[in-house]
């Protein structure tokens, strides 16, 4: 291993909310450089399923200083979204490093390490532009079921090509599982098993949806449930774990489509999906629809509680200066996980990095932009 490369703040991630970060640092003329573990900026939308559209029209799905290049009533596609972040990135030449893994994250004095395989980084500022939604969450007893039993959670299906001929069980109820269920229950007898969240009481596609409709979940979620407001801090503990209500499919386009719900699944008996009525399913497929989980176990830093969940204020870690989050579910509101809210928490960490560049100036410190800069990789063009 070589030398380790040292720069003013690096940014772990390279979807919207990582390049929303770079581009509010870039505004102030701060170095920075962004790491990302995909080939391609954008990967983390193209590796979904192929039928993926974003819930939100495209008017509101630009980041700053770029507008989404498509009809502002549309639903893009997960690659038009892919292809869009890989554009903003050339655009405002952002220093993006793909296909680069962080796996370590600690501190050396009054400096972050970050180890990506053979590569080190050396910085005054961290920032994890990571969600929440990383690490497949699948039930202990999956691997108890017959392994001719086609088995995948939301994060690796892509398609029905995907799956064996015969009967199939989306286990979780949630808009992945809905969306995933009206799409092969048209090529597989399909069950699905798990409690609905709840369901907007409107259709996305209609002109008051894309227009009235979003616009007000837009401002409760953006400007009434956020850590400001007396209701947003009280309901934020509920909010912070629980499943997003169904938005586009409906519990009765479920029944409409052929889906048959049945109870959740509480285990596995002669190799097949056991029900909590007793009862077995026959079935060829079995695709978990049942969350994520964060994979922070790279950070070895003393700021995670006992949930599990980073102990910050809007993004600024407690008790580990120069470390900061973005893109996790309610970092500041309920849109702060969303394309539609990311930006406000990026401009809001990249002013704190600024005001700490700016204090380790004025004391001499390590915040020596002109020195950090000479590590600052040439942007992609």
């Amino acid at each position: 291993m070589g030398g380790p490369e040292r720069v003013q703040t690096v940014i772990v991630g390279g979807g919207q909310a990582g390049l929303s970060v770079g581009y509010h640092l870039s505004r102030r003329g701060l170095p920075f450089v962004i790491l990302d573990a995909g080939e391609r900026v954008g990967d983390a939308w193209r590796n979904r399923w192929d039928s993926l559209r974003l819930f939100t029209p495209a008017r509101y799905d630009g980041l700053a200083g770029m507008p989404f290049p498509a009809p502002g009533g549309s639903f893009p596609t997960k690659d038009e979204m892919a292809d869009y972040l890989e554009a903003y990135a050339h655009r405002f030449e952002l220093p993006v490093r793909t296909g680069v893994t962080v796996d370590g994250l600690s501190r050396h004095g009054d400096r972050f390490v970050l180890t990506a395989g053979e590569l080190q980084f050396e910085a005054h500022n961290v920032v994890v532009a990571m969600g929440n939604y990383q690490r497949a969450r699948v039930p202990a007893f999956a691997q108890e079921l017959d392994p001719g039993i086609v088995q995948l959670h939301a994060l690796d299906y892509r398609s029905p090509a995907q799956l064996r001929d015969g009967g199939l069980l989306i286990v979780g109820a949630g808009n992945s599982g809905a969306e995933i269920g009206v799409e092969v229950v048209r090529s597989h007898p399909t069950w699905m098993a798990g409690t609905e969240p709840g369901h907007v009481p409107f259709r996305m596609e209609t002109p008051a949806g894309r227009n009235l409709f979003v616009r007000l979940m837009r401002f409760v979620g953006h400007r009434v449930l956020t850590v400001n407001t007396p209701i947003g801090r009280k309901l934020r503990p509920k909010l912070m774990h629980r499943a997003t209500p169904l938005i586009r499919v409906k519990p009765k386009d479920l029944v409409a489509a052929g889906i048959e719900r049945v109870p959740r699944v509480v285990g596995v008996r002669q190799g097949l999906p056991l029900l909590e009525d007793d009862r077995l399913l026959d079935v060829a497929n079995v695709i978990w629809c049942t969350g994520f989980r964060p994979s922070h176990s790279w950070i070895d830093l003393p700021v995670f509680g006992d949930d599990g969940d980073a102990m910050h204020e809007r993004g600024v870690a407690r008790d580990e200066a120069g470390l900061y989050f973005v893109g996790l579910h309610f970092l500041s509101s309920m849109t702060s996980a969303t394309v539609t809210g990311v930006g406000r928490d990026a401009a809001y960490v990249a002013k704190a990095i600024a005001s700490r560049v700016g204090a380790g100036r004025s004391v001499g410190g390590g915040g020596d932009p002109d020195r950090d800069r000479t590590a600052l990789p040439a942007a992609r063009r």
